[in-house]
Order: C-alpha cells, then sequence, then structure tokens
C-alpha cells in the first residue's frame, strides 16, 4: 500500500486508540483536565473544546504521521516503525504536557501527567505498527532473516 495513506491510516488508528485514553482520564479527573479545551487554547480559540477536538482529530490522523513518515528516513537506527511511533510519541508528549497542562495541580495533575503520557505511546506505537504494516515496512532484521539458507 502507498506509504503516505498507510502513515494517514495509521494515525487515524493512533488517534481513535488516544481518544479511548484520553476518555477515560477525564472521567478519572471529573471532566478536571479540559484536554480539548488545551488544545483550542494552544490555537488561541479559549472556550470552544470542540473546535480543540476537530483540530486534535486532523493533526493527529494527519500531520503527525505524515511528519513521521517524512522522518523516517533520519532515524539513525533501522527501527521497528512501532517503536519508531513511540518515540515520537513521547516527543509529542514531552510538548503536550508543557503546553496542555493549564492550571492542573496536585492529584489531577498527576492523573494528566501519566495518562497522556500513556495515550502518546499508544499513539506512537498504533501509528507505527499499523503504518509498518500496511506499507510492507521492512527492517534489517527481517532482511537477516530472509538471508538465511
Amino acid at each position: 500500500m502507498n506509504k503516505t495513506l498507510s502513515a494517514v491510516l495509521g494515525g487515524f488508528v493512533g488517534t481513535s486508540a488516544m481518544s479511548v485514553i484520553l476518555a477515560i482520564a477525564e472521567v478519572e479527573a471529573r471532566y478536571a483536565l479540559g484536554v480539548f479545551d488545551a488544545i483550542a487554547r494552544f490555537v488561541r480559540v479559549p472556550g470552544n473544546p470542540v473546535l480543540g477536538f476537530v483540530i486534535y482529530a486532523l493533526v493527529g490522523t494527519a500531520v503527525w504521521p505524515l511528519l513521521f513518515l517524512s522522518l523516517e528516513r533520519y532515524v539513525p537506527l533501522e527501527l521497528d516503525p512501532a517503536v519508531a511511533g513511540m518515540f515520537m510519541g513521547v516527543v509529542l508528549w514531552l510538548a503536550f504536557a508543557v503546553v496542555g497542562r493549564g492550571d492542573s495541580s496536585g492529584v489531577a495533575l498527576v492523573i494528566y501527567v501519566v495518562f497522556t503520557l500513556a495515550a502518546h505511546l499508544v499513539y506512537g506505537f498504533s501509528m507505527g505498527a499499523v503504518y509498518g504494516q500496511l506499507s510492507n515496512h521492512v527492517s534489517l532484521r527481517d532482511d537477516a532473516v530472509s538471508d538465511l539458507p
């Protein structure tokens, strides 16, 4: 399958999986986190969590996977795409943790940090795994195994 389409489908699966974790986090924090409102504040439209969700869905489905695809050739080691996606997820989480935490403190901040890290790791893993599977990604390990007698 086309690498671009594979990456976007991976982004869709990753965004869907991440949404489940973020929904659980919101419930656990009694809706005090406001993850999508934080995204809306970041793009200068505070108080509009619906727009924040739309931006989250579009960026998670298309922008980050295409960035992942464009950076794939610069990864120094021949990593499994799911592992490379998790590394990207951690980088995205670092930025999101700083920008999106808002006024959270105490237990809400701990819940925010733990759940958003888990969500970004699941996002990266899912995006990379789906991309790798659909694009017929071949790693050095696969080449070594196929060369065995």
